[in-house]
């Protein structure tokens, strides 16, 4: 057997007994605690200084309910086919850019493609721009609103003679607010279909 050079009371923290470990525990968790509380919110902790700036609400994109396109149509309504909205000019708020056509019993009528926008105070929306006008005899597909440009491919005809029924020329075609006008791109050549 061996012996200490220490006497036995001086080594009380070596016998453990299970109110040690419960004392432990608690201060463990009470450590924990205490430093979960003091850690900057993860929310802020990465942001860089400078002003704090509260947004305002999303505004809503103008409806096309009610807006009197610059087409004319006769006897029939015009049909708002497809529309899309996006912020087009960077001012926070979106416009909303609808393709439209007569509705005509037959045949496929061409479409003109408007941008509508809504003021802070106006009552209705309002046409700000015409990019395709129906007097081009163009159908508009594949259309979208991304990243600040609206894209459509455009089947049209390579002349007059050209039956409605038939476009024989497909074009892709970009849209871009640049300098307080839609600047048209055409990002792809145009083929014959």
């Amino acid at each position: 057997m061996q012996h200490s050079a220490v006497p036995e009371l001086e080594l009380a923290h070596t016998n453990t007994r299970p109110i040690h470990w419960v004392a432990t525990a608690t201060a463990l968790a009470g450590v924990v605690a205490l430093s979960s509380g003091l850690q900057p919110d993860s929310a802020h902790a990465a942001q860089a200084a400078g002003p704090q700036t509260k947004s305002a609400p999303a505004a809503a994109a103008p409806a096309t309910t009610g807006v009197a396109f610059p087409l004319d149509c006769g006897p029939v309504k015009a049909v708002v086919q497809q529309k899309a909205s996006g912020d087009l000019d960077g001012d926070g708020r979106p416009e909303t850019v609808a393709v439209v056509h007569c509705d005509a019993g037959m045949g496929t009528p061409p479409d003109g493609v408007y941008v509508l926008t809504q003021g802070a105070g106006a009552a209705k929306p309002r046409v700000v721009a015409t990019l395709v006008a129906p007097k081009a005899r163009e159908t508009v597909t594949d259309f979208a609103v991304r990243d600040g440009a609206v894209l459509a491919t455009l089947l049209g005809y390579s002349t007059a003679d050209v039956p409605s029924c038939c476009p024989d020329v497909k074009e892709t075609a970009k849209w871009q607010w640049q300098d307080g006008a839609f600047v048209r791109s055409t990002p792809g050549n145009a083929q014959n279909v």
